[in-house]
């Protein structure tokens, strides 16, 4: 009779181990879930701002053609693969596949700029000055955004990787976090907004 005691209590520790291990991860995928839905809220607001940058461009850039269609096509694509993230934010690949298309269009955003820079009556435009410190806004809170999901991810993937939750995280179905990269240099760099 007392080992069945012994047994039964030695069953009940384990199974509120095993059950706070579980919420404990629970509650760390939720933390990182949500921070990317504030990222995703940042990308929505960097999305809907380009569409009207390109617009008040195309007015004084119309030989500049290619420029706004990659512009265009870049955002296209972000889109798309935030669309991916969102549905799933713990898809490593997804996650890949978003900061390397973020970084497309920071790419084509930084050209769209440069070329800006030529045409003294775009600068000058005060619906372009207000969208570009609506952008340059924008990419500091996105900045932010990040910062905070690297973050989730961080606390995520310790607790996961860490005794005793290692032990079966991977069991219970808690795959590791992908944190948000900067895929290229020029990304790395801080855009250069002279309007």
């Amino acid at each position: 009779m007392e080992l069945l005691v012994i047994l039964f209590v030695l069953l009940l520790v384990t199974g509120v181990f095993l059950v706070g291990i579980y919420n404990g991860l629970v509650t760390l995928r939720n933390a990182f879930r949500n921070a990317f839905a504030q990222v995703d809220v940042q990308l929505k607001r960097r999305h809907d701002l380009i569409p009207n940058l390109v617009e008040t461009a195309k007015g004084y850039m119309a030989h500049e053609r290619q420029t706004l269609e990659a512009v265009i096509a870049a955002r296209a694509s972000a889109t798309q693969a935030n669309l991916r993230v969102t549905a799933n934010p713990g898809d490593a690949a997804a996650v890949g596949a978003l900061a390397q298309a973020e970084s497309g269009l920071t790419s084509a955003l930084g050209r769209l700029l440069a070329v800006a820079e030529n045409y003294p009556q775009l600068k000058a435009d005060a619906t372009m000055r207000s969208l570009m410190e609506e952008l340059t806004s924008t990419e500091n809170r996105l900045a932010f955004a990040r910062q905070a999901f690297n973050d989730a991810i961080l606390a995520y993937n310790n607790r996961r990787e860490t005794f005793p939750a290692v032990l079966v995280a991977g069991a219970l179905g808690f795959q590791p976090g992908e944190f948000l990269r900067t895929e290229s240099e020029a990304e790395r760099q801080a855009p250069k907004v002279g309007f």
